[in-house]
């Protein structure tokens, strides 16, 4: 299946989406430069052939405009995502739900599937999310709201907390 590749730049970096006929295969986190924007998704994406022009004008504006700080929600934004284990896409589905400016316990997100035991599965399954804020999984916090793990940083997924809350008048963890 075919792959188009971009990168462009925003308020907080360089991004990188991936599309194929089916939707959104993937999309990196800010990166610092465009090379490591491009270097990055061509990594995940070795099929994938780069484009000149956006792979997705529409949903590029949405990103950007989120990044500035703007409530958007992505929950129409048709999703190619890869095969993997049932409970990993049920999980990725659940934290596409989580409203913006909001967060999830991994141990919520368990229970939400139908396995309240299996938080460390839904740890797995938010570190394997090769959609992250389309599927937001910076809104997946611990259960005494400690900040752990993300794929751009415990910093970055900090900062997109505190731009979500403060857009909708509320307060995140520091």
């Amino acid at each position: 299946m075919e792959i188009r590749l971009s990168v462009f730049p925003s308020e907080w970096g360089w991004l990188g989406m991936a599309a194929s006929p089916r939707g959104l295969a993937g999309l990196s986190l800010p990166l610092p430069t465009e090379e490591s924007a491009r270097q990055r998704l061509g990594s995940n994406w070795p099929q994938g052939s780069f484009q000149q022009e956006s792979v997705w004008p529409e949903l590029q504006q949405r990103l950007l405009a989120y990044l500035s700080g703007i409530p958007v929600q992505f929950t129409d934004v048709p999703l190619d995502l890869p095969e993997k284990p049932p409970f990993w896409r049920r999980v990725w589905e659940l934290c596409a739900r989580i409203p913006y400016g909001e967060t999830r316990s991994y141990a919520d997100l368990a229970r939400e599937a139908g396995s309240p035991k299996a938080f460390r599965a839904v740890g797995g399954a938010m570190a394997a999310n090769p959609i992250p804020i389309v599927i937001p999984c910076h809104r997946v916090i611990g259960s005494g709201g400690d900040l752990t793990g993300f794929g751009g940083g415990v910093e970055q997924k900090r900062r997109l907390l505190q731009m979500e809350a403060a857009a909708v008048g509320r307060l995140v963890p520091a």
